[in-house]
């Protein structure tokens, strides 16, 4: 019997103004655009995960302020479904120096220059991580729970 398993991300929504800071990056031999985002670790709690990609993709410290949702994300031609823990927060800096090999580069985009990239985003999750987060979406960051066993 095979268990189903989703693969658990987390990403980080920051604005300046009316900007997001996305990333640029090389996935799957293609170019596409993404929030900071990657996979949690194993004995590895959400905020420690969130805190450690955007240190990777941007070379800035990030400060978790609020959840903004979660959300599941099928992609069908990889067979894999995703589980999203998208965060909002505050970041230390705005001078980026990315550490992952896989990222061009950390840039700030307005909303309307992220919807005129769809066909580049990195999944769905993007804009839709966005669009909530216009919705003024947040949830305190109590609702985490992390059990040690």
């Amino acid at each position: 019997m095979s268990v189903w398993t989703p693969r658990v991300t987390v990403a980080a929504i920051v604005n300046n103004g009316d900007q997001f800071l996305l990333v640029k990056e090389k996935s799957s031999g293609r170019i596409v655009y993404n929030q900071p985002a990657g996979h949690l670790e194993d004995n590895e709690t959400l905020l420690d995960a969130i805190k450690r990609e955007m240190l990777e993709e941007t070379g800035t410290e990030f400060t978790p302020t609020a959840l903004v949702g979660i959300y599941r994300w099928r992609q069908a031609d990889k067979d894999r479904t995703y589980l999203r823990f998208l965060f909002t927060g505050e970041i230390s800096t705005q001078k980026f120096k990315p550490q992952d090999d896989d990222i061009i580069e950390a840039l700030w985009l307005s909303r309307s220059q992220i919807e005129s990239l769809q066909d580049q985003l990195r999944s769905p999750q993007v804009l839709r991580g966005i669009n909530d987060y216009c919705k003024g979406i947040r949830y305190n960051l109590g609702i985490l729970g992390n059990i040690k066993g």
